[in-house]
């Protein structure tokens, strides 16, 4: 839920954030603030030296990527966003600005100029509010900047290099991230500790309070902020507040359509299939006869009620490849794309039409074409492609979760309702593919496991440098991802770790197919790739062992069996690194882990407690939990050392 009532003025807007970066979109998300993201196309070549000081760069710089992408979402895409908010982090030293590193010796020298002082982080932030007027872009600009002041640590060379050889420094302002390894770096922050992650929320709020709720005179609080312009309190604001008449006159003002309702935004800030904007305000009239807007409709259950139709768009629009044949074409019409793929026009015209209000497509009148995000996570060979899950998510479990009832009233997996009476004639033997129990069918084994096997990769690849980077595991030579399937994990470690030998350790039919998904370029040590089952075999020997995706899915009595053989063979001063999805104590967040634990394996999702309690009860100690903000979490514990 947004922070009402200042987040809560953007509920009922399309708000686009135009950035890519993860930090920046995880902070917003966590205070429940829903937006669209658009990455800004803006070129980063503005002349430091013509600036007086380093803010108003960052400053200047954010003020561009949004008007960009107002610009381009008003021109190109042909839907006006109401409200954009872009974004600058630059780190500054001894009056130098330090952006991003280009390569490794570039991140070098500004982790060596950073070091042992203290030095300032600068986030530029600007919100612009958006509307049209006889097809012209109107904008109201609102800008601001957080400085935050960091003092690293005096390190030594050969912390630094290890750092920069961690990867991380490469995508960070000034060559380190403060949220992750690089807090190792740092000796004390004074200010906005998440301005330095790349997103000052505090300030955002204030801003938000002066723009939405200038309060009377004489009620009128100042408080003093370091390095936060004097503004008003925001604690005790009442949602039922005048916005501004500033702001209502270009922003707050909207025509009512056709049946009364005041447009807005939504999940995906668009309409839903049904062709509701969800997020509105209905309109009623007073004793005065004066039309007012009242209680807000519940857009949440809304966004729930029509949230299948989207997943369905979605699988049905990738089952069929569109998003391949959209890329690198250009703008196609719906005819093209009907005889390419195969399809009646009329069915193709609507699915474009859905995929573009759901922000997957763009729509000109020179016809549809890939978003950014298309391209990168939904076209077969996107850079990380989550194609195969989605086939996976759309054969395998649509149609278990189309039997959530008699699931939930019989507390079993639904595989005979899901899969017909065929399942026991067509699916001969229950098998389990490292991490995942599906049905093996004699007659395709091929097609299946390789189909299956492209779904597991697609969340792997996705989330492999993020588990691999959770903990430094640098100390270890010799590493044994046990049903690593694939290898993708694998694959991510070496790259990060070149001294670290790592084996594979799957089943026969998997290892078979490991070939199809081998990484292209790659010029580091290769992975070992070892067949066997993990509850019968015994284990390669290692001195560190991962378990990715595993425990969730088995019952107590097998994970028993396989932790007290990981145990086992683990010396003392070896690890276990266990990647899955960890539950918050209360075991209501994320949701996506909650909705998941509904397939009725007979594993289940647990809480870090669960996690911590269950390897401590096979002989792990100093169990360390990190929250990566990616589709898995990682867990690092050590096997006792019997000798202390």
């Amino acid at each position: 839920m947004a922070l009402n009532p200042v987040l809560g003025k953007l509920v009922s807007k399309r708000v686009v954030l135009a950035s890519a970066s993860p930090r920046r979109q995880e902070i917003l998300t966590n205070v429940g603030l829903r937006f669209e993201v658009v990455p800004s196309w803006f070129k980063e070549t503005l002349e430091k030296s013509s600036f007086a000081t380093p803010y108003e760069y960052a400053v200047e710089t954010a003020k561009q990527k949004a008007l960009e992408v107002a610009n381009r979402m008003h021109m190109k895409h042909l839907r006006t966003p109401d409200v954009v908010i872009g974004a600058d982090t630059i780190v500054t030293v001894d009056e130098q600005i330090l952006e991003k590193p280009v390569d490794k010796q570039d991140a070098y020298r500004m982790l060596s100029r950073l070091n042992g002082k203290e030095h300032s982080v600068f986030t530029g932030v600007a919100i612009i509010h958006c509307s049209s007027k006889d097809n012209q872009l109107q904008t109201e600009i609102t800008d601001f900047y957080e400085e935050t002041k960091v003092k690293f640590s005096d390190l030594s060379e050969e912390l630094l290099w290890e750092y920069i050889h961690s990867g991380e420094p490469m995508d960070k302002a000034g060559g380190y991230g403060i949220q992750a390894l690089g807090g190792m770096l740092v000796e004390y922050v004074h200010g906005d500790f998440l301005n330095v992650v790349g997103f000052p929320l505090n300030h955002f709020c204030k801003k938000l309070a002066e723009l939405y709720y200038p309060p009377p005179k004489q009620n009128v609080q100042h408080k003093k902020y370091d390095s936060v312009p004097s503004v008003d309190t925001f604690e005790n604001l009442s949602d039922g507040e005048n916005e501004s008449s500033h702001f209502t006159e270009h922003i707050g003002a909207r025509k009512l359509d056709s049946s009364g309702i005041r447009s807005s935004g939504a999940m995906y800030n668009s309409e839903t299939s049904s062709g509701v904007r969800t997020g509105f305000m209905v309109p009623l009239e007073n004793r005065n006869g004066v039309s007012e807007s009242t209680a807000k409709l519940p857009s949440k259950i809304l966004e729930l009620l029509d949230g299948f139709r989207a997943s369905k768009a979605l699988f049905v629009a990738s089952k069929l490849k569109m998003f391949d044949h959209l890329k690198d074409k250009g703008p196609l019409k719906a005819v093209d794309i009907a005889n390419e793929v195969g399809t009646s026009l009329c069915g193709t015209e609507r699915l474009l039409d859905a995929c573009a209000a759901l922000g997957l497509l763009e729509k000109t009148p020179e016809g549809y074409s890939n978003t950014d995000s298309a391209n990168i996570y939904l076209t077969s060979d996107g850079e990380c492609s989550l194609h195969g899950y989605i086939i996976h998510s759309n054969d395998h479990l649509w149609p278990l979760f189309t039997n959530l009832e008699s699931a939930v009233r019989e507390g079993s997996r639904q595989n005979h309702r899901a899969f017909g009476k065929k399942a026991e004639d067509l699916f001969k033997a229950l098998k389990c593919w490292s991490n995942h129990r599906i049905y093996w069918d004699y007659y395709h084994s091929q097609e299946v496991t390789q189909r299956f096997m492209a779904a597991m990769h697609s969340i792997a690849h996705l989330t492999a440098r993020d588990v691999a980077t959770a903990f430094d595991l640098s100390q270890f030579k010799s590493a044994c991802d046990l049903g690593g399937c694939t290898g993708a994990l694998a694959h991510e470690l070496v790259q990060i770790y070149p001294n670290l030998k790592v084996t594979v350790f799957d089943l026969p039919e998997v290892i078979a197919n490991t070939s199809y998904f081998e990484p292209s370029g790659q010029h580091t040590a290769p992975v070992t790739f070892v067949s066997g089952d993990f509850f019968k075999d015994n284990l390669p020997e290692a001195d560190l062992y991962i378990l990715s995706r595993v425990l969730h899915d088995w019952p107590d009595e097998k994970i028993h069996v396989l932790l007290s053989k990981v145990s086992a063979v683990c010396k003392p001063g070896s690890a276990l690194l266990v990647a899955e999805i960890v539950l918050d104590e209360r075991k209501m967040h994320p949701p996506r882990a909650v909705l998941q634990s509904l397939s009725m394996t007979e594993g289940k999702q647990r809480s870090g407690s669960e996690y911590k309690q269950l390897l401590e009860k096979y002989g792990f100690t100093n169990v360390q939990i990190k929250i990566t903000g990616n589709l898995l979490d990682a867990v690092l514990c050590f096997k006792k050392n019997l000798s202390l």
